[in-house]
């Protein structure tokens, strides 16, 4: 086993004060939507926002004088980065992080504002990857690993003391699966500890590499996901025979399932929290029947989300769940038709967002008209009784975003 519980505890130790000890809460709300005890793990709480201080922590304070006068050198777009460059500061460690040519603007001045060097290069991560090894070669740097390193995975397995301190019943602790560094740290402290623990991955089904990994099939990769963060296609060679040995499943979710789970993290627990962070939280309500009854810990890994992301999953997590809707009414284009469809509208309590007359591009009859309201309205039923209630002034109605 190349990393041990006694290695974890000598990380934590070795962190203390400079990471966060982020709260691990029950959650009233969804232990009651979901069946189980839920325990929310928040290290969307940290500093900059992600769990990834802690590994990137424990590496550089592992590192000799001459390599930490060397400097250290990491490939990220993401929270690897900021972890690294935030920590490589505050020891006073020159830190090199490459990243790909089209990161976000936003998430390179973050890092450089850590007083890191950022390089970008190449069209995607693979491409930086093999720019960042050159570069180590010819500055002699060393590299932070995001994942497949024995000090960030003891770093990483810190999670798992803290959570098993704050609540020391757990029967699961379900965790976020990209290439495999804070499960096989968590699944080490964990069953080190409590060795009838389950814990339990989550990836995203367009990113599976840890799932097929396990069970040996060949993996299928989807071209995006709001979730990533863990969108890893190789996974870490030591955090795989962790995996193997420590973790009891690795659990598949989708697009919508991660929207839903952070739009209730967001509507419940008032907290804002990245795609890869929620899937935790979507696994459990996905597999629900498999944790009812049951103490669940979920660790919220992150919060680094573009806010305009952010406000398009709000949006269409109103729709999903009918507080939004467009619905296209049918009328006569004669004076006053439309007043008499707002009047209705009004007279239904929901409220009008949006308004699109409709009168070239249809296939209704001529001197007839297509409008499209979109409307704030309290959930699925309200919009069965907006239906109606136009139905019954003699419009027909229908609802679009059922197509």
């Amino acid at each position: 086993m190349p990393v041990s519980l006694p290695q974890i505890r000598s990380a934590a130790s070795a962190i203390d004060g400079a990471v966060i000890v982020t709260p691990c809460l029950l959650s009233r709300t969804l232990s009651g939507i979901s069946g189980a005890q839920v325990f929310l793990k928040f290290e969307n709480l940290q500093f900059t926002a992600s769990f990834k201080e802690r590994g990137a922590l424990n590496k550089l304070l592992s590192l000799s004088d001459d390599h930490r006068k060397a400097g250290v050198i990491a490939v990220s777009a993401g929270n690897h980065a900021q972890g690294v460059a935030y920590h490589a500061k505050r020891l006073a460690i020159p830190a090199v992080i490459v990243m790909p040519r089209f990161t976000p603007n936003v998430k390179v001045e973050q890092t450089r504002a850590f007083g890191a060097e950022v390089i970008l290069h190449g069209e995607d991560f693979d491409e930086a990857k093999t720019h960042a090894m050159e570069v180590m070669a010819k500055r002699r740097l060393t590299l932070v690993h995001p994942y497949d390193d024995e000090q960030v995975i003891a770093g990483q397995g810190t999670i798992g003391l803290e959570m098993l301190a704050a609540q020391p019943d757990l029967d699961a602790i379900l965790v976020p699966v990209g290439g495999g560094g804070m499960i096989a740290g968590i699944a080490i402290a964990a069953k080190g500890i409590k060795p009838a623990i389950e814990v339990i991955g989550v990836e995203t089904v367009r990113f599976p590499s840890m799932h097929c990994a396990v069970k040996g099939i060949a993996p299928q990769f989807g071209t995006n996901t709001i979730a990533e963060g863990i969108a890893v296609k190789q996974p870490g060679g030591l955090t795989l025979d962790i995996i193997r040995k420590d973790v009891a499943d690795i659990l598949l979710v989708d697009e919508g399932d991660i929207e839903e789970a952070m739009l209730l993290l967001l509507e419940i627990e008032k907290s804002v929290v990245e795609g890869a962070g929620a899937v935790g939280l979507s696994g459990l309500l996905k597999y629900r029947e498999r944790f009812a009854g049951k103490k669940v810990g979920i660790v919220l890994s992150g919060g680094n989300i573009d806010p305009l992301t952010l406000a398009d999953i709000i949006e269409r997590g109103m729709v999903r769940t009918g507080r939004l809707t467009r619905l296209q009414v049918q009328l006569r284009d004669l004076p006053g038709a439309l007043a008499k469809v707002t009047a209705c509208l009004a007279d239904a309590n929901a409220n009008i967002e949006e308004v699109h007359h409709e009168r070239a591009f249809t296939r209704s009859p001529v001197q007839s008209a297509d409008v499209d309201f979109v409307l704030q309205t309290r959930g699925h039923e309200h919009i069965r009784e907006i239906i109606a209630k136009l139905e019954a002034a003699g419009f027909k109605a229908r609802r679009h975003d059922s197509d």
